[in-house]
């Protein structure tokens, strides 16, 4: 089964990035970014700060992300692959250009020049040991992860648990006109668990050092 998940892994970012060549031809300038985030910074920008829909919880860590996720994810809500009102609202604004400068400058947002690597991670509990290895997290996501197989895959170690799990969650939904995700490799993983075992592994992978931070603008410091 793994080895089935990997091989579709292996298609789907191949599908992927012969679809949106054009967008990542642009290449990204995080000082340009920085005059690009003025919709970002209220709610990436704050620590704890949580959004109410579907439900409340955390928005997500973006600061140290990898650019190239952060760059399919904006055109995922562009697109309406990612089904979120805001989101989708946002990335619409945004050129080429604008989403591949955005990713650049959160990607080196943060960093510390010499910052020691995150340490490794701790071993999981039986339990999730036999989830993690259901699902193949780690074929796509890396041992660690914080290091994933394809830069269009997020890092996720240190990530909000509740953040982790209602995005779990949105790639079960479908017929939402408002929320879901359309990605049929997650989609397939996440169906296969309860949302009581998408909690845990969520638990899990927020307990892992990660680079993922929030880094608050001066103005809100």
């Amino acid at each position: 089964m793994n080895k089935l998940l990997l091989t579709l892994s292996s298609l789907l970012v191949a599908s992927v990035t012969a679809v949106s060549a054009h967008a990542q031809d642009a290449k990204g300038d995080a000082k340009a970014g920085e005059a690009k985030i003025a919709m970002c910074i209220g709610c990436h920008g704050i620590h704890g700060y949580q959004a109410s829909f579907p439900e409340v919880y955390k928005v997500p860590m973006i600061s140290g992300q990898g650019a190239k996720y952060i760059t399919a994810a904006l055109n995922a809500y562009k697109k309406g692959e990612r089904k979120h009102p805001s989101m989708r609202g946002i990335a619409e604004t945004l050129s080429d250009q604008d989403i591949a400068d955005v990713a650049a400058y959160y990607e080196a947002h943060g960093k510390v020049e010499g910052a020691a690597a995150p340490a490794a991670a701790p071993a999981p509990s039986a339990k999730v040991a036999e989830l993690l290895t259901k699902g193949g997290c780690v074929a796509c996501h890396g041992d660690n992860f914080n290091k994933p197989i394809d830069p269009s895959y997020p890092k996720v170690a240190g990530q909000h648990a509740d953040y982790l799990f209602v995005a779990l969650k949105s790639y079960k939904t479908e017929g939402n006109a408002t929320w879901g995700r359309a990605n049929g490799i997650m989609g397939g993983i996440a169906k296969q668990f309860s949302n009581a075992e998408l909690k845990e592994l969520a638990a899990y992978v927020h307990s892992l050092p990660g680079e993922l931070k929030t880094v608050p603008q001066k103005r809100f410091r």
